[in-house]
């Protein structure tokens, strides 16, 4: 499995969490499940630095699957050496994906959060 592809099953397994489901542990592989796991435990600090960039809106506005998105991308971009604009990047090819209809705001939106979620640790985490 590419590094994609497992983005893909964090984040899915991130929504599931957020929508309160279960999801059958059969259907993912070790890894993937131990770094979803490790996402919910920073679940309120990623949502203190989503909502501290959020301009002009409230962080429960978010459908879940952005949130989800939006949790991991900037899990990596804090908690792991993934250079940020590649967290970001792989953010908005999911964003494409799963919740940008074809007007490309949530694209546009995920994109401009997410810009300023890296500045915004750029000058926190010096």
């Amino acid at each position: 499995m590419g590094r994609r592809e497992q983005r893909e099953r964090i984040v899915t397994i991130l929504y599931i969490h957020i929508m309160g489901g279960q999801y059958e542990e059969s259907l993912f592989d070790d890894t993937t499940i131990q770094m979803a796991n490790e996402v919910i435990q920073y679940t309120f600090a990623l949502d203190k630095i989503i909502s501290t960039c959020l301009e002009n809106y409230t962080i429960d506005r978010l459908n879940y699957m952005d949130l989800a998105i939006l949790r991991y991308a900037t899990y990596e971009m804090k908690y792991t050496k993934t250079p940020y604009q590649v967290a970001i990047n792989e953010a908005i090819e999911l964003t494409k994906k799963y919740t940008n209809l074809d007007d490309g705001k949530a694209k546009n939106f995920n994109n401009r959060l997410l810009d300023t979620i890296k500045n915004y640790l750029e000058t926190t985490q010096g």
